[in-house]
């Protein structure tokens, strides 16, 4: 098991445990970002969860925005 310190409810699937999930073809996975276009979305990448919601679906995006910055304990913002 992963040392996650100061982050119990992740790492783990389980009833009240926060989720983050990506579920993937590894046959046809690949980035099309590129240095002129980074935003540029990935092909393969059927589903995303975080905190258990769909923020992608179908490979598009929902516009949900579940997620929050998660910080090492101590860690000052720009610190990572």
């Amino acid at each position: 098991m992963l040392d996650l310190k100061g982050l119990g409810d992740r790492g783990r699937l389980c009833t009240g445990a926060a989720a983050d999930l990506v579920v993937f073809d590894p046959g046809t996975i690949i980035d099309q970002a590129t240095f002129a276009e980074p935003h540029r979305t990935p092909q393969g990448i059927d589903a995303v969860l975080v905190n258990g919601t769909a923020v992608v679906r179908q490979g598009r995006e929902t516009g949900a925005t579940p997620g929050r910055v998660l910080r090492r304990a101590g860690a000052r913002v720009g610190q990572g």
